[in-house]
This record gives C-alpha cells, structure tokens and sequence, in this order.
C-alpha cells in the first residue's frame, strides 16, 4: 500500500468533508478564520492540512537530510492509528508506524529528535491510555536513511513528554512524575546514549531514581491543571530550559561540568508552557502558549514579547490552533496545531482542520 500524499490529495481529502467524531455527535459548526482577532507581529501562515486520519499534530525533529519527522498521536480522534510522517518540501506523507504498547494495544508518540547515533528517538505517552506508568522512550532504528524497527530503550515513566538531546545524553520530560503523596510533580530525568544500547532502563517509582536531574511542583492555576514539565531545549552556552504546562512557569537550568544540577531559577511566568525551543543564534527562546492561542518570544534576559496570538479559530487560514509544539528550520518557525483544548483554554473545541502554521521570521 502506497501511504505516501502529496498537499493537493490532503486538501482534496478535506474537501470530501473529512470530520471529526465529536463534529458529528454534537452537531457542532468549527469557528472559522473570519474576523478572529490577531495580534503580535508576525501573522501565521498554513503549512500543511492534515485529513482526519492524522488529527492530532505534536513532535517534530528535523532529520539529517532536512526533512521533518512529525509525530501524529491521534488523540482527539483515536479510532485512527498513530502514524510518524515525513515532510520535504511542499510534500507531507507516511513515515513510520510506532508499535502499540503489549498492554495497553496503542501506540502513543509525542517528541522526538535524532540521537548521535543516527537513530531517531521518542516519548510514547500512554498516560492517556493508563496512569500506570506505561510510557516509554523508543528508539527506531535507522537504516539508511529509512526507518526499520522501533525498541523501547526505557520503560516506566507516567507522561513522557519531550525529548532532547544534548551530545551523547537525551533529556525527556515526564509531565506526571508524581506520587500519591506529591500529586503535583513532574521532572526531567536523563540518560546516556551507552546505557541505552542494553538491556531497556525501567525507571524506579518516587523521587529516588538518579536518571532524575531535577523536579518541579506545578503551581495553582485557572485550568486546575497539574501537568507540570513540558517542552524542553538547551541554549548556546548549555543551559536548559522547561516550562509548566498547566502554571507556565518557565525554568532554567545550569549544569555541572559531569551534568548534574548545578542551579534551577524561575526564569519567567506566562499562562502556559507547551513546546518550546531555542534559536541558539540568538538564544532567544520560542513557546506554544497553548492556552491563549499564542507563541511568546523569551529573551535571554527573560523579557516576554508575543509573536503570534488569535483567538478561537478552526486553524483553516493557517492561525493558531492550540499551538503545542515548535521547530526551527532555517528563518522558519513550523507550529504544530495539537487542538484539544482544556478548561479555560482560548480555544474551545477539537475540530478539523487539523493544520501545521509557519511563521517566517526576522533573523
């Protein structure tokens, strides 16, 4: 079977009337881009149109040939297979189906990035299939430049988020690392790429666990969330960067020269940290501000300025759309409209289209 398509055939998909299950069983209308307010300065634009078999748009890792690997988790309507595609030029198509967890029977990718050996690397959350810590970090095995099998290479996080490598050591965010007598924590735990190339790691419940480089308590907020470290990347001088989702309280972190904690400061406070990223150029830092349909701009000094905000829109023009993950391309900023909004969010209902932004940008 040939899963391969072109942007014509997936906007020729959508026009058939592809939507979503909750569409139908509520009967109701998505908002459209017509006079939705946007501000910042820089107005996205539409990158690509997803048809309802990939209607939840999340990671992306930008692969050694240029092209971009997308994870497509299809939590707002999991009646269809999660999927990694491919996008090279103006062409999106299938990349790689992730195997499905043995006990729960779903596959789950969210990141992902290239690891130093030229194997592409992501968090399977199944924290939405069981808060049993079922989520796993999986290695997909790269052969020629084409993917042949996936392994788990660590098992036993609650919520695994974000991956990131930093030389020979991956970082991966766990936005539940929490116990019943600490229900609010997360962390971000590390590993390196020797101890990943043996019997798979299983992570130890608690706080005790030294793949764990720091934890954070996630803060009261308006949406009662208690998801606590999201995105996750690393300036030009080695400092990392993480965020809460549900308190957006932004966190920076020095290392140690053996790559423990050195220092964790708040860096900054928005509404909302999802996906981030940092141009090392400038180490400027951008984030999904998934709440309020936006992408902020952190300076180094941790000044906030706003790139892109709309308000509740479909995403069919290219606006934002629940913005939850970021990556840089050349002056591109692409922006994966992830759409599931929770209480107290700008946007109010999951609804195609499902759509990739891009921003071009001013560097």
């Amino acid at each position: 079977m040939n899963y391969s398509f072109t942007l014509a055939l997936v906007v020729a998909a959508l026009a058939t009337g592809c939507q979503s299950n909750k569409q139908e069983k509520t009967g109701e209308t998505a908002s459209t881009d017509t006079a939705v307010a946007v501000s910042g300065s820089s107005r996205p634009t539409l990158l690509h149109s997803l048809p309802e078999m990939y209607n939840t748009p999340d990671g992306m890792a930008l692969a050694p040939d240029s092209s971009v690997i997308l994870s497509v988790p299809n939590f707002g309507n999991p009646s269809f297979t999660p999927v990694l595609l491919r996008m090279a030029n103006d062409t999106i198509g299938f990349f790689f189906a992730p195997p499905k967890h043995p006990d729960t029977k779903h596959a789950a990718p969210m990141d992902l990035a290239y690891g130093p050996d030229g194997n592409l690397y992501y968090a399977d959350n199944q924290w939405q299939y069981s808060k049993e810590r079922k989520s796993r970090l999986m290695r997909v095995r790269m052969v020629n430049g084409k993917p042949a099998t996936a392994e788990m290479v660590v098992e036993g996080f609650r919520l695994a988020n974000a991956v990131v490598w930093k030389g020979n050591t991956v970082y991966v965010t766990d936005s539940q690392w929490d116990t019943p007598e600490k229900p609010r924590e997360s962390a971000i735990l590390h590993f390196s790429l020797s101890e990943l190339n043996g019997t798979p790691v299983k992570l130890k419940p608690g706080f005790t666990d030294p793949h764990i480089l720091t934890t954070f308590t996630t803060q009261d907020n308006p949406s009662a969330l208690d998801n606590g470290a999201d995105g996750l990347d690393y300036d030009s001088k080695g400092n990392l960067f993480t965020g809460g989702f549900g308190d957006g309280i932004l966190y920076k972190m020095t290392l140690k020269p053996d790559g423990s904690l050195a220092e964790k400061t708040k860096f900054a406070t928005l509404e909302c940290v999802d996906g981030l990223i940092v141009d090392r150029k400038t180490d400027q830092l951008y984030v999904c501000d998934s709440k309020n349909n936006a992408i902020r701009i952190v300076s180094p000094d941790g000044k906030i300025t706003t790139l892109a905000e709309n308000g509740d829109t479909n995403g069919s023009n290219g606006l934002l759309d629940q913005p939850a993950e970021v990556l840089l391309k050349g002056n591109r900023l692409f922006i994966a409209n992830y759409d599931m909004p929770e209480k107290a969010f700008k946007n109010k209902r999951f609804d195609a289209p499902h759509t990739l932004s891009v921003i071009d940008l001013k560097r």
